[in-house]
């Protein structure tokens, strides 16, 4: 699933085409908004809510998109050929005088009066990469679980919203935690992990790439992160692999079984398994 900054870079870009101006279409390819029509309708803008992003319109809608585990923006200039994907996979069309742009297997559709918006996010915890970050009502939340595994409290967005799973085993391995650990064995830990996650989070968040080690190169990216059976760059260990959370929601998660020694019983199997695809990127065709 992408993380909170790919989609604050999409809704930046976005912003950047559409804020302002004005639809000359406005298209959905959904049975439950196939007739709606937001040609003529101004933009006032775009912004992210997590992973959530929220287009508002001059005349008090939003349309609230969410990229789930496969679904991206793209933005292309008129004429030019979209990319994406095949055409069935397209579920939205917005486009200016000077931009297209073009949603791909998007999730959670839907349009709501503006004032209606915390029907869609009000649940959300607070934003990592938002205006108004909170970093005490986050760990309020967090601790408010304290048998929960830290490695699923940090991706339940109630808590705070923007990291996924990247971010997750990152920061749980720079900041030495086990993901199976209790929220209440980690609790002097906490808050240097949740800003130790917003740091990465905001040292990425301007770029397509996302690098957790300051390399960009392939390979060279991540500590742990995709890296099942490959040394730890700290201590050489060989890196562990294993799914974690509840049933049929269940993540992949990485860890060093030395820089990050468990502090409960609970230490599953490791298993097979390949790094998570490439994040979709809102781009310029």
């Amino acid at each position: 699933m992408p993380e909170g900054d790919t989609v604050w870079l999409a809704a930046h870009r976005m912003n950047t085409a559409l804020a302002g101006a004005t639809l000359r279409r406005g298209e959905f390819r959904l049975p439950q908004l196939a007739a709606l029509d937001l040609t003529g309708a101004t933009v006032r803008e775009v912004v992210p809510r997590g992973k959530h992003m929220l287009i508002r319109l001059a005349d008090e809608r939003t349309l609230r998109t969410h990229y789930r585990m496969d679904g991206s923006w793209h933005i292309y200039r008129p004429g030019a050929r979209w990319r994406g994907g095949p055409g069935y996979d397209v579920r939205v069309v917005l486009a200016t005088d000077e931009w297209e742009c073009v949603g791909y297997r998007l999730h959670d559709v839907e349009i709501v009066p503006t004032a209606d918006e915390g029907r869609l996010v009000g649940h959300l915890g607070p934003d990592v990469l938002g205006p108004d970050w909170d970093l005490e009502e986050a760990l309020r939340r967090l601790r408010s679980h304290p048998d929960e595994q830290i490695g699923v409290a940090i991706l339940d967005q109630r808590n705070l919203c923007g990291p996924g799973n990247l971010y997750k085993v990152e920061a749980l391995f720079l900041c030495g935690v086990h993901p199976w650990a209790r929220v209440a064995d980690v609790d002097a830990r906490l808050e240097p992990l949740v800003t130790r996650a917003r740091t990465l989070m905001l040292a990425n968040r301007n770029r397509p790439e996302q690098s957790t080690t300051g390399d960009l190169r392939r390979g060279q990216d991540h500590w742990v992160y995709g890296r099942k059976n490959k040394p730890c760059r700290r201590c050489r260990t060989p890196i562990l692999m294993g799914d974690q959370g509840p049933h049929t929601q269940e993540r992949v998660t990485y860890w060093c079984p030395r820089c990050q020694t468990a502090r409960s019983p609970v230490d599953p199997l490791a298993r097979t398994g390949e790094p998570g695809r490439p994040r979709p990127l809102a781009t310029p065709g």
